[in-house]
């Protein structure tokens, strides 16, 4: 860890609700260590801090910092963190619930469970393995955090209009939305601007952090309470699944926190649900292993996943478009290991249109590794296929 002191310049910006507010602050650095080659004496930087953490700092206060993934130059991350105002002793939180996130870190977070005792959902969760399930809910599950509002896109997108002279383009109701969060990326959900943006327009109905992620409207130990809780306490329609805000990879086969897809799946099929798989997708990076369709996916999908999921192909045209076909092929076709997928085509017809109007319509900039929409178009389009099968699948349920 690496430590600074600094004092704060102005607040640059406040988001998510009340009492789970994020800011983004300005900050001169005023002590560093001896020896600091980084980050030294009057150096300005930007930091971040909780306001369930620490409170919101406001100008001329004087903070501690945390500014180990800054000085190295990373971009998911590259924040520096308000650990402490040490000329302000933040007041106790009201009494609450023992679930403890980022356990045995100086920063844990004692949390209310919607799973534990002594909370009204707790007698739901406790009901017995065989009764309690997702009902087929489709479930979206996707690597990246950036795929969350192309989803989102493509759960509101209108079906393409048919080809018969004289048809139109159907409108889908309004579905109920909720995102699990996993613990591979950030670990606190206020963070995500995306996500404050998304429930502030009504795209997201409702969160959920699981593991030792934290933050949500909902709390839970595991992915599975977490899905069950989306559904059954929130009730949502349609769940997406995806880790916070950066991902960790390490170019190695198996070394990138997005493997935890694969888990997903498993636990989606465990519970009754519908796994939908949402390739990570690109045409623009630079990176061969993820061009076409992801090593993440692949091995994720293809290797961790055991149980069956709907992989969603998105029919993307020209020298692209032929490269996904031929890996979904493959991650499709009979395994030695697993149950078989099931491949499904969705066209990418009005899923442009859909993506411009969901940025218009929350104020979220699609971004994917430091690429829009005009970049890297392929990327968008294969989440919000995804979106588009989930929200098809939703209208074959009874009673919709």
């Amino acid at each position: 860890m690496m430590w600074r002191d600094g004092d704060v310049l102005k607040v640059r910006s406040i988001w998510g609700p009340s009492g789970r507010r994020c800011a983004e602050v300005e900050v001169r650095i005023v002590s560093a260590p001896p020896g600091a080659t980084v980050l030294g004496d009057g150096e300005p930087c930007r930091a971040i801090a909780y306001e369930s953490l620490t409170g919101l700092p406001e100008p001329g206060e004087w903070v501690r910092l945390e500014v180990s993934a800054l000085a190295r130059g990373l971009g998911t991350g590259g924040h520096a963190m308000v650990t402490a105002r040490p000329s302000l002793l933040p007041a106790d939180p009201a009494p609450g619930g023992h679930l403890v996130k980022a356990r045995y870190m100086p920063d844990q977070v004692m949390v209310t469970g919607v799973d534990e005792q002594d909370t009204p959902a707790h007698a739901l969760l406790s009901a017995p393995i065989e009764t309690l399930t997702l009902a087929d809910a489709p479930v979206v599950i996707a690597d990246l955090h950036s795929a969350l509002p192309a989803v989102l896109a493509g759960l509101r997108a209108p079906e393409p209009t048919s080809t018969r002279p004289g048809s139109t383009a159907t409108e889908p109701r309004e579905l109920r939305v909720v995102y699990v969060m996993t613990d591979g990326g950030a670990l606190p959900l206020p963070y995500s601007r995306t996500v404050a943006a998304l429930q502030h327009s009504g795209a997201l109905a409702g969160t959920v952090s699981v593991g030792q992620a934290w933050g949500g409207d909902l709390e839970a130990v595991s992915i599975h309470n977490g899905l069950l809780a989306a559904r059954h306490v929130l009730g949502a329609d349609v769940i997406v699944v995806a880790q916070g805000p950066g991902n960790l990879g390490t170019d190695t086969p198996w070394g990138f926190s997005g493997v935890a897809c694969g888990d997903a799946v498993n636990a989606v099929a465990a519970l009754g649900g519908r796994p939908v798989a949402c390739l990570r997708v690109s045409e623009a990076d630079a990176r061969a292993r993820h061009r076409g369709i992801s090593h993440h996916s692949l091995t994720a999908y293809g290797r961790v996943a055991l149980a069956a999921a709907d992989v969603v192909v998105p029919r993307l045209p020209g020298i692209i478009g032929e490269q996904v076909d031929q890996q979904a092929e493959a991650l499709c076709a009979p395994r030695p290991r697993g149950a078989t997928h099931r491949r499904v085509d969705v066209s990418v017809t009005g899923l442009p249109e859909a993506l411009a109007a969901v940025e218009q319509d929350t104020g979220v900039r699609l971004n994917t590794m430091g690429r829009g929409l005009e970049q890297d178009p392929a990327a968008f389009l294969a989440a919000a296929a995804a979106g588009r099968h989930a929200a098809r699948l939703v209208r074959t349920l009874p009673g919709i």
